[in-house]
């Protein structure tokens, strides 16, 4: 007697129609556009492309870029992970208002979000005016694109968050505690093991958002070159200028470094779901 298997039925098409559909999406809309990064810059020698990318101005946008980027979203993954288990474990009054406004940044125009920030932390704004005797200048400043920079990237960690907190069940808290362990231990050896995945994935979407901001820094940066320019801004400045090669040059540059880093955190999320599944 012979047994008949059936592949399971799918909704959509078989996997070379989807495939192709798939490939051909992508290719329009991400890979058709990179493509050209490459093409323009190709129009530059080796020796032009190295001098504009490593000149001391660019070299400056870079570590701002990146490293307010970076600030930004660590700030992020440690306070989106207290505001998403407040909103998870907690009822009280006013908390679905605090849940909508922690999308107010997907909502807001980045523009108007720049020009509110850099209006509360000039020196006579409402914070800054409290900010300015102790000496701590944020408005036109690098700490300036790292306020906006973590203003934008709060969702992304705070719903990355939200789901997982919301299966991670009280009950496990307290087995934990039933069998001697403290609230350190409890949170170290049994929320945040079940908890890093996420984190990481919030931590990944809110740098590369950070990234690629230009809007709502550029009101509140002060754009001084070698001092508070991002590099979005400048790759703007060269496009001015109709420097498009230069611009492409920078711009690739920035690509590929953001490529390698987002690898790596996708890299680090791969390794610590296959050492969880293991524990």
């Amino acid at each position: 007697m012979t047994q008949s298997f059936w592949r399971k039925p799918s909704v959509l098409p078989g996997f070379g129609l989807t495939m192709g559909f798939t490939i051909f999406y992508l290719s329009l809309l991400i890979l058709i556009p990179l493509s050209g990064l490459f093409w323009k810059s190709a129009s530059l020698s080796w020796g032009d492309f190295v001098g504009i990318v490593t000149s001391p101005r660019v070299m400056a946008s870079y570590r701002l870029s990146f490293g307010a980027a970076f600030i930004g979203a660590v700030i992020n993954a440690v306070f989106g992970f207290l505001v998403a288990w407040v909103l998870v474990r907690y009822r009280f009054p006013g908390r679905r208002l605090i849940d909508a406004l922690v999308d107010l940044p997907f909502a807001l125009p980045t523009a108007v979000a720049g020009i509110a920030l850099t209006t509360l932390f000039v020196p006579n704004g409402w914070i800054g005016q409290y900010l300015e005797p102790l000496g701590i200048k944020v408005a036109f400043k690098p700490l300036g694109v790292v306020v906006a920079l973590t203003f934008i990237g709060l969702p992304f960690v705070v719903r990355t968050l939200q789901p997982v907190l919301e299966d991670l069940e009280v009950e496990v808290e307290e087995a934990a505690v039933s069998l001697g362990a403290s609230r350190g231990q409890t949170f170290l050896k049994v929320i945040f093991p079940a908890i890093l995945p996420a984190l990481i994935t919030g931590f990944a979407l809110a740098f590369a958002r950070a990234i690629g901001e230009y809007g709502s820094v550029i009101f509140i940066a002060g754009n001084m070159p070698m001092i508070s320019e991002i590099t979005p801004l400048l790759i703007i400045t060269q496009l001015e200028q109709y420097n498009y090669a230069g611009a492409t040059a920078i711009a690739l540059v920035m690509m590929l470094i953001s490529f390698v880093l987002l690898l790596t955190v996708n890299g680090l999320q791969a390794w610590s779901q296959r050492r969880h599944g293991r524990i």
